[in-house]
């Protein structure tokens, strides 16, 4: 698809999510639904011609929508838009979507692209049921398609150089010229047809066109090419065919063989309905498919700040190693956004707040962001973790003596109980909370000052150790043994700072990868510059942290709130039975936006 430049609306907070939004498509449906337009469908349970459907039960669902992906790459969020929205009409009206994979290409597509996306499609929340198809399988009713055209004067084989047909076509203001093989017979075009298939020419030979207007206002509607030789072997058929249906002419049959009612896709598709159109209402006339026919209909494609979605550009970013691969957690594919710790339910939600329309808008990432902050605030247990450790040394805590302190689960859900915080004399803190010598405001430790530490005991601070370059390694406190959280005694207790702690003797080592945006500025590559040079370098930083004890036995893709450093995945692919690794899926609030 060819790349939209940068839309001149913006959009950087949208309004929340609530009951269902109207939209225009809803409108178009609601319509249609009032009206009775697909009241007389049938649907056998399998696709076909009208020939085929004759006697089929009743169709239950009100409308049927399509998600027609093409097996060649993997997802990304800007089809999290399309899936949610074909899917989620299809729900909200009792109907149905079909999972398409339009794989008319057999040079670019491959079983794993199709395993990927059946497992995105999945993770986001929805099914197909039964309703899972390929364009391959309707090969041959397309190709009988064509033959049909051809013999009622509606298509012929060109057989014009490439440089030729490109030369003959126009521009956007010039007509184009007709071919000096479009008066052949329908005879001479069948004949030929039926060779191509029977693989006698070679690739580029020849072409199947529809025969429409080369003088055409819209230039796709200039005898726009249908079918070409192609001798390479497909993902699904093999060596079957060596001719290859656009995609052009393969979609709209597609949607109509399935009955779809609203054949929904981004605008760039626009220019096209046309021919969309034209081509149903051949075969139409041609008894070759239902009516009412599918209607096609356009919105505005997603377009993020801080991404690239342009296949090739993502292609380009794993291919030079850029990134780890296409689940790498800076990708903004599907496969990289649960590899981060994204949700399948931030993802509907920053859909449904988006809404659909007809007109581009440039939207900032913070507002997918803040959609999962707001889903993993709901749902993720809270646990903590020190990932700038420094030893913090209890002078007067008796040696070898622990307790046990309590934190709850989720501060907003006592319903998920307390967890035990083990105690001891020695202490893992964040070296940022220790300033030997403190600035004005700061609240934390320092030589003299009281701080509680959270879910345990108020100390005082008495000074630090340092090595031979002056870096501090260790903090010492005193602590007071009455101040213990939850009991009365802690009230007595007034203190400004409160920095948060493990246990050293129980806390262990564990791996934690600190993920941001992969690229520093919101637009990256605007003004033709190199988009690769836009990259940010600090958009992944690997540490050892300290880890409360529990957190070793996180399974992978379980989610925590690390108490105040943001959101955490156990790694769905490199964590391992008692050593998870995690990934930060994203901080506690917008470290990006503007005065903060």
């Amino acid at each position: 698809m060819a790349e939209l430049d940068k839309p001149s609306v913006r959009v950087d907070t949208v309004p929340g999510a609530g009951a269902r939004v109207n939209n225009f498509i809803r409108h178009i449906i609601d319509a249609d639904l009032k009206s009775g337009k697909y009241a007389l469908r049938h649907w056998s349970g399998q696709p076909g011609p009208a020939a085929q459907q004759k006697g089929g039960a009743a169709d239950a669902a009100r409308i049927r929508t399509r998600f027609p992906p093409e097996p060649n790459g993997y997802l990304h969020f800007g089809h999290a838009k399309s899936i949610c929205l074909n899917f989620g009409l299809a729900l909200d009206y009792q109907g149905a979507c079909h999972l398409r994979f339009d794989d008319t290409n057999p040079e670019k597509e491959e079983q794993e692209y199709v395993d990927a996306i059946i497992d995105a499609v999945h993770w986001l929340g929805f099914d197909w049921q039964e309703n899972k198809y390929l364009a391959s399988g309707y090969f041959q009713w397309m190709y009988d398609f064509a033959e049909k055209l051809i013999e009622a004067g509606h298509a012929y084989v060109d057989s014009q150089t490439a440089d030729e047909l490109r030369a003959s076509r126009g521009t956007l203001t010039t007509a184009g010229h007709n071919s000096p093989f479009r008066l052949r017979t329908a005879a001479e075009n069948l004949d030929l047809f039926r060779r191509m298939k029977a693989g006698e020419f070679a690739d580029g030979t020849h072409v199947l066109r529809a025969k429409i207007d080369m003088a055409s206002g819209n230039i796709n509607l200039r005898d726009p090419a249908i079918y070409r030789i192609r001798k390479a072997t497909h993902h699904n058929t093999g060596d079957a065919w060596c001719i290859y249906p656009m995609y052009t002419y393969a979609h709209p049959i597609e949607d109509a063989l399935e009955n779809i009612t609203h054949s929904i896709c981004t605008l760039e598709f626009e220019d096209q309905r046309p021919f969309y159109d034209w081509l149903l209402a051949r075969l139409a006339e041609l008894g070759c498919v239902n009516t009412p026919l599918p209607q096609q209909i356009e919105f505005a494609r997603l377009n993020l700040s801080y991404v690239v979605l342009s296949k090739r550009k993502l292609i380009q970013l794993v291919e030079e190693k850029h990134v780890g691969g296409w689940d790498d957690p800076r990708l903004p594919t599907l496969v990289g956004a649960r590899r981060r710790g994204f949700t399948p339910e931030g993802f509907r939600r920053f859909s449904e707040m988006i809404g659909v329309t007809k007109s581009d808008s440039w939207i900032d990432i913070s507002v997918l962001e803040d959609c999962q902050r707001e889903h993993l605030n709901e749902t993720a247990p809270r646990r903590i973790a020190v990932l700038d450790p420094v030893k913090l040394v209890i002078d007067n805590y008796p040696e070898g003596q622990e307790e046990e302190c309590l934190a709850p689960n989720h501060p907003q859900k006592p319903e998920w109980g307390k967890r035990p915080l083990p105690f001891s004399k020695e202490l893992w803190i964040e070296r940022e909370d220790f300033m030997e010598v403190p600035s004005k405001g700061y609240f934390r430790l320092f030589p003299g000052n009281t701080v509680r530490l959270r879910y345990g005991f108020v100390v005082k601070c008495l000074g630090c150790d340092k090595d031979a370059a002056g870096k501090v390694v260790a903090v010492h406190c005193e602590y007071m043994a009455d101040s213990k959280s939850g009991t009365p005694g802690a009230d007595t207790y007034k203190v400004k700072g409160n920095i948060h702690w493990v246990s050293a003797r129980h806390s262990y080592a564990g791996e934690v990868r600190l993920y941001d945006r992969l690229f520093a500025v919101e637009a990256p590559g605007e003004g033709g510059r190199d988009f690769i040079a836009d990259l940010n370098p600090d958009s992944k930083l690997v540490i050892t942290a300290q880890l409360e004890a529990a957190l070793g036995a996180a399974a992978a893709e379980d989610r925590f709130q690390f108490e105040r450093h943001g959101y955490f995945v156990a790694d769905r692919i490199d964590s391992r039975p008692g050593a998870p690794v995690f990934n930060r899926a994203v901080t506690l609030r917008d470290s990006w936006a503007k005065g903060k």
